[in-house]
């Protein structure tokens, strides 16, 4: 038997087969959707747990599970280990064993412990896909000509905010704006913004990227121009904290003079500042779960085994002085109900 009761190699490989292209149909929609999410996959087990190499699931930045990665014993803590992976945007490796611990030559792999009888142990890869950063470059000039084009082939969402243009804007701009409007381009997902007006538009450019919640402001004009700018921005209503997200002059110092080099060197600071550049203002795209054990929560952790449980879903609870407390499975179960305080002053 496996985990909670499960069946050993129930899962025939043309089974696994379907499942795997159910799930990589349901992630080439999301990407196509500009939906976050983590493919995980199983790459070693240890019978008899009733995971499989190749085995597969998707996890949504609602803590859904999609696919198969293990039983329940493993899901939960899979699910916990994926949004974090998503949140921080790089990928890892989640190894589930009876003792919750890893190689000592591995000290990049997350371990976790498995609480089920059965026993055995799996290896999990957990590799986030994200929204590609959306690039909204403003004005009309070489340089923004130049940002668009670079932008398209570093595979970034393009928008280009152009309004007045007297040209059109280069084909490789995903979204052309006749306005400064941003507010929708902005929205889901990390963004960043480059003002690249000459002086055109420049405070208003700032003022509305800053609004609708961009992490990052590249201003293409001297730091005393942006100097002259902040107290204009100030007047009206942008506090200092959102200003501080404004870099002027836009980009690293390479003694760029070209418009594609000028372009160049703020897109290397922009890489540079990759982790920086999730919306400010706003709820993040990824929400972690809620695992405290309060009314109101959707999940609460086994206090034997640290796992996180469904609260509405879960099979086995114990009440102890007034509170009730819930469990992956039997086992740690029984482990508190002989000994809660031993769990409880951890």
């Amino acid at each position: 038997m496996t985990e909670h009761g499960e069946r050993s190699g129930t899962t025939t490989q043309p089974a696994l087969r379907r499942v795997s292209e159910d799930i990589f149909a349901r992630a080439a929609a999301l990407k196509q959707a500009g939906e976050p999410f983590v493919l995980a996959t199983v790459v070693w087990s240890q019978r008899p747990t009733s995971a499989r190499p190749g085995a597969k699931g998707i996890v949504t930045p609602d803590g859904a599970l999609f696919g198969w990665v293990g039983g329940s014993c493993a899901q939960p803590t899979v699910v916990r280990q994926a949004l974090e992976a998503l949140a921080e945007g790089r990928p890892r490796t989640l190894r589930l064993s009876p003792d919750g611990r890893g190689p000592a030559d591995r000290p990049d792999v997350v371990t976790a412990p498995l609480t089920c009888h059965s026993g055995g142990a799996l290896e999990v890869f957990l590799e986030p896909f994200l929204p590609p950063l959306r690039l909204i470059v403003f004005g009309e000039s070489p340089v923004a000509d130049a940002l668009v084009r670079l932008g398209h082939v570093m595979g970034y969402r393009v928008i280009a905010s152009r309004p007045g243009a007297t040209e059109s804007a280069p084909s490789e701009a995903d979204v052309v704006l006749d306005d400064l409007d941003i507010g929708a381009a902005a929205a889901g997902g990390p963004a960043v913004a480059v003002v690249a007006t000459m002086g055109v538009y420049d405070e208003d450019a700032v003022e509305q990227a800053l609004r609708a919640g961009v992490g990052f402001v590249a201003l293409v004009a001297s730091s005393r121009r942006f100097e002259t700018m902040r107290d204009t921005l100030r007047a009206s209503g942008i506090p200092d904290d959102l200003l501080a997200r404004v870099k002027a002059p836009a980009g690293f110092d390479i003694a760029a003079t070209a418009p594609e080099e000028i372009a160049v060197s703020i897109l290397a600071e922009i890489i540079a500042k990759r982790a920086e550049l999730a919306p400010k203002d706003a709820t993040p795209t990824v929400a972690m779960p809620v695992v405290e054990a309060d009314p109101v929560a959707t999940q609460a952790i086994d206090p034997v085994c640290g796992m996180a449980v469904e609260i509405t879903t879960a099979r086995h609870t114990y009440d102890y002085q007034g509170t009730r407390y819930y469990f992956c499975c039997p086992s740690c179960r029984r482990q508190f109900a002989a000994d809660p305080e031993r769990y409880l002053s951890r």
